[in-house]
Order: structure tokens, then sequence, then C-alpha cells
């Protein structure tokens, strides 16, 4: 199967996706295969909850959309131009899939079919539906990617690589398991976010998509602010103020209430505006529900110390003060191009 068949089956697939979002969803006549999986994947959007608390419909759309605007011939072109693709016998590559936010492994998927490879996907208990029903629809748009798309939910057996995302705990242990195979081993990081007190409200509420977005759940979320010596915190809190709906979902609820709990009892000093908590603290791994922030002196201080926490960090942004950042609001957007940890997982691939 040509690596260029594959494409046109994920373009397909993007609009596919295209068509669902959180108050409009409708069926498009040039899209196929609607009559086979329209019903079915909108229901599954919509019961998503049932299976993880965490899976709202408002984020389970959110993710959706996101993967349709990134399907698109275009956007393939442009990731896809910059590699040598030749045909070569298929390696199978496992994938060792998290299940923090909707179809978080859902790139390392697409990067193993469209490097030519095969996948053999161990999903994460927490997102164990959506995944195998976009599996089916490429399947309905090319019976031969049968050939390249395997799940199991036992032992990983007979594979040739593997792409494996936990947390620091698991990583060790799949570092020493897989010691013997090609590997990606992700662990855990976290985004920051480096202010400068001259931020726009509009910048500001884009950060509150930062943070917010799938309830600070993922790597790309920023959990730390860096701001100068003397910030005003308040310009911060009112901008984001138009989040405040994510208290009234009750695990969040409960995560707030817990941590900030935590928090008083042990005397530690905290900003708090109802439905999130913000503490000075070194750590860029903040408790779901608060953030943590550190004061600078200077800007090529905050650059040197990112530089040398550089495995600890996914993302940063800033409005162009640092070298790569992304802009407000963007965090959750990335592109295909843009590689979880900096590791280009397709030239990994390509190298098998």
């Amino acid at each position: 199967m040509l690596q260029n068949d594959k494409k046109k089956c994920f373009v397909e697939l993007g609009k596919f996706l295209s068509q669902f979002a959180e108050h409009n969803s409708a069926k498009k006549n040039d899209v196929l295969h609607n009559d086979l999986f329209f019903d079915d994947f909108k229901f599954l959007i919509e019961s998503s909850v049932n299976y993880n608390g965490w899976f709202t419909k408002e984020q389970v759309y959110y993710a959706v959309q996101s993967w349709a605007k990134a399907l698109t011939e275009d956007n393939l072109n442009k990731w896809l131009s910059n590699y040598n693709f030749t045909e070569k016998t298929p390696k199978t590559v496992a994938l060792i899939l998290a299940g923090n936010i909707p179809l978080v492994g859902f790139h390392d998927f697409v990067s193993v079919i469209i490097s030519g490879n095969k996948a053999l996907v161990k999903l994460s208990s927490n997102d164990q539906k959506l995944l195998p029903i976009l599996s089916k629809y490429l399947i309905a748009i090319d019976e031969r990617l049968k050939n390249y798309i395997e799940f199991t939910e036992g032992k990983l057996e007979n594979f040739d690589a593997v792409i494996a995302t936990g947390s620091n705990n698991t990583a060790r242990y799949f570092e020493y398991y897989f010691k013997d195979k090609p590997s990606i081993i992700r662990k855990n990081r976290n985004s920051v976010a480096v202010l400068t007190g001259k931020e726009t409200r509009e910048e500001l509420e884009l950060l509150g998509e930062d943070i917010f977005r799938y309830f600070g759940l993922g790597c790309r979320n920023v959990s730390k602010l860096f701001v100068p010596v003397g910030y005003d915190f308040d310009q911060f809190f009112n901008a984001i103020y138009n989040q405040k709906g994510v208290i009234e979902y009750e695990k969040y609820a409960n995560n707030y209430d817990y941590n900030k709990a935590v928090f008083l009892m042990s005397l530690y000093k905290i900003l708090d505006n109802g439905f999130l908590t913000i503490k000075e603290d070194e750590s860029y791994s903040s408790p779901i529900s608060s953030v943590f922030y550190e004061y600078y002196e200077s800007i090529d201080s905050v650059k040197n110390k990112l530089q040398l926490d550089s495995e600890k960090i996914q993302c940063i942004v800033s409005n162009g003060l640092i070298e790569n950042s992304i802009p407000f609001g963007k965090t959750q957007q990335p592109e295909l191009w843009d590689y979880a940890d900096g590791v280009d997982t397709l030239e990994f691939l390509l190298s098998l």
C-alpha cells in the first residue's frame, strides 16, 4: 500500500471528523461511509463521560475538531514533505498509549501508519473507545489498512519497536523492559508561560485556555507561570474569570476542594479565585485546579532556567519572549509537525 494512498485515507478521516461539533454536528453529503459511522461516532462522543469522567462532551468535541483541522491535505503535505519515503518491509511498532486527554496518542498512531509501518496498539483503560472506531473508519475507506492496525489487551508480543507514554515511574519500567528494542519513551512533562505584566486582557484570556482546556490534564497545559517581581495577579485573575464554569464539573471541583485544603493545612500562602489556586513554587508539576508561579529578576534568568530544565518542559508560552515559544491560547492546538518532547517521531519510524 503506497504512502500516498494512506495519506488520502487520513484526509478522508479529517473530512469525517469535521462534521462533529458540540452544538451543530451535521452530516455532509460528500463524506464517505456516513451511513455506517456518523450516528455511532456521535453517540460515542456524547457518552464518553460514562467511560471517563474527565471526557466531557465539550472536551471530546474539542479534540475531534482539533484533529479535523489537522488532517487536511495541505497540512499532511506540509508535514510529509520534509521526509523521504521509500518502500520497505513494514515493521511492527507497539504503541502504549496514555489516556489523560481524548485521543492523546493519535499522533503516534497516524505517524506509524503514514510511515509504512504496522501499529500494535495497547490502549489506556481511560481511553478505549475513540481510537478503535476511527480505525474501523479508516479500514472502511481502504480495507488494506487492516494489515497495518492491530489492537491488543494482553502482553505485547512480536514487535520491532515501541513508543510508550507514561509517568516517570512507568517510564523507568518501560526503559528496562524495552531496553533491547528501538524506542521512544515519554515521561512526565509540563508547560509554562512567561509573563511580563504587559500582556493584554485578550492574551491573558487565551492563557486561560492553555491552563483549563482538558481540565489541565495534558502535558501541553500550562501548569506554571514565570512572572516579574512585583507582578499584579489581579489582571490575571480578572482575565481568566470566563473559565469559572470549570468548577461546575464534579471531578474538577473535588480536586479543587482537596488541593486547596491541603495547601491551607500546610500553611502555604496561596491566591484563590474560587476555581483556581496559585502558589509560589519552584516545581513545574502543579496539582489539578492549581497553577504554580515563580518570580524572576530578568528574562535572561528565565531563559537559563528553562534551558537547564528543558527535559521537564513540553511547551513554553510567551509573547515572543522565548525562542520557539507558542502564542497564548495555542498549546492544545499542535500542528502535525509539533512533536511531543521535541523528538521527531516520523524520523524515528522511517529509520526502522
